[in-house]
């Protein structure tokens, strides 16, 4: 983006009501969101993400964003699962549904674009503590999730690309089934706010106190990490073969590469040592039996082949041995008056009970669109998810929608999918046609 058009869009970022989502005015809203996503991708692959860093901490957009996050995750969890049981929702098309539930993805990849910077993270002044709650709740869901579910997701991811909207077709999907969606896009969304924790705990000695005490000990992030390492949800066993989550697909690793550290693992172990071997954490942390028992446990994980790796684990090395045999001292009981988060609490005090309205309200005024508003929409969308940025995002070449092989024809009409072969083509027609027509 020229710069004019990138100060534009983060000057047009505001603030929308539970009952607004999925309207006119939150659309374009999502508009500049995603916008500024890609371009705040491809300006940190060039090592020029400067500019949108400075334009966010100038015009005070950090709590915006993190408020935006924060009330479409409320929505996907009182909102959603009402429109689903609605028997009389019927929609034309689903994809305005699925715009919503990609909001919440697209800003938690942004704020993992800009969070690695020190100011952003000061920008966020309060509003830091909602984040740090937000994180801990995505993380817990990361926490909780079984073997079992690491290799059906693998399955899901594989076959449903999660940022493409060509990937969404215009034809009739069921609520339900958009539901699924919104459970394997809830995974990498789990891993993005891991992230974006890593850069929160980069800056431990300039957060506030009430941060420190939100992440230590009401939350108890340090417990939570250990549980990371020791399951490590983003890998998986399938039929005798080890299967990672990177780069938002699973592959499966060949035997050599087996004890390589991903950059996932290497998230939580950053995140461990900001938590542990910082002075301020240790005065603050609460090692008592349980806490301490818990953090011994990463000493089976500190092999020589990982601390290679990451040499900086030496040091968390040396500290459990240390604490393994002493009592550390207990934590310092200080009489201060401590911040609380209050986006969540707020949009929930001011929604509860009104849950089945809005949705209703949805239904009626931002879900049921005619065929020309839907028209009139999707070459919109089409401007935003522009085919040469999302190109540019797209780690691999384009696949075969059909067979999944390597790519090189695309639809001439709407320039959307991509084909091996015409005959290819010719088979998908029947279901690529609604979408063509509405994008071309």
């Amino acid at each position: 983006l020229p710069p004019a058009e990138a100060e534009a869009l983060v000057r047009a970022l505001q603030g929308s009501e539970l009952r607004d989502v999925g309207g006119q005015g939150w659309l374009r809203q999502h508009e500049y969101v995603e916008k500024l996503n890609m371009h705040g991708i491809l300006s940190a692959s060039a090592g020029q993400e400067q500019l949108l860093t400075e334009l966010l901490v100038t015009h005070a957009k950090i709590p915006v964003l993190i408020g935006e996050l924060i009330t479409v995750e409320i929505w996907k969890h009182k909102i959603f699962p009402v429109l689903c049981r609605l028997e009389d929702f019927k929609p034309r098309s689903t994809f305005p549904i699925y715009v919503v539930l990609h909001h919440e993805a697209s800003i938690i990849n942004l704020l993992e674009t800009v969070f690695f910077h020190k100011e952003i993270c000061e920008s966020a002044e309060d509003s830091i503590l909602d984040l740090i709650d937000y994180c801990h709740r995505k993380l817990t869901l990361l926490a909780a999730r079984s073997t079992k579910a690491q290799a059906m997701t693998s399955a899901e991811l594989r076959a449903e690309p999660l940022a493409s909207p060509s990937s969404m077709q215009a034809d009739d999907v069921p609520p339900q089934e958009l539901q699924k969606q919104a459970e394997v896009m809830e995974f990498e969304i789990s891993l993005k706010a891991l992230s974006v924790l890593r850069f929160i705990t980069d800056q431990v000695d300039s957060l506030p106190l009430s941060a420190l005490t939100r992440m230590l000990n009401t939350h108890n992030l340090p417990c939570l990490l250990v549980e990371l390492v020791e399951h490590c949800p983003w890998s998986c066993w399938e039929a005798g073969k080890l299967k990672k989550f990177e780069n938002g697909t699973w592959h499966m690793v060949p035997p050599e590469d087996q004890v390589k550290m991903t950059k996932l693992d290497g998230q939580v172990w950053l995140a461990l040592l900001n938590l542990l071997l910082s002075p301020e954490c240790q005065r603050k942390y609460r090692f008592d039996g349980f806490n301490k028992s818990q953090l011994l446990k990463l000493r089976a994980f500190l092999t020589d082949i990982l601390i290679d790796q990451l040499p900086n684990l030496v040091e968390m090395q040396r500290f459990l041995s240390y604490l393994a045999v002493t009592e550390p001292a207990p934590p310092k009981k200080d009489l201060i008056l401590e911040q609380v988060p209050v986006i969540w609490d707020h949009i929930l005090k001011k929604n509860s009970g009104k849950w089945e309205a809005i949705a209703k309200h949805q239904v009626k005024h931002a879900f049921s669109p005619t065929e020309e508003e839907l028209k009139l929409q999707a070459r919109r969308w089409a401007q935003t998810y522009s085919l040469d940025m999302m190109e540019a995002l797209a780690p691999d070449k384009p696949r075969c929608r059909v067979c999944g092989v390597e790519a090189a024809k695309r639809c001439s009409r709407c320039r959307n999918e991509w084909y091996c072969t015409r005959a290819c083509q010719v088979q998908h027609w029947q279901k690529h046609k609604p979408a063509c027509n509405l994008m071309a």
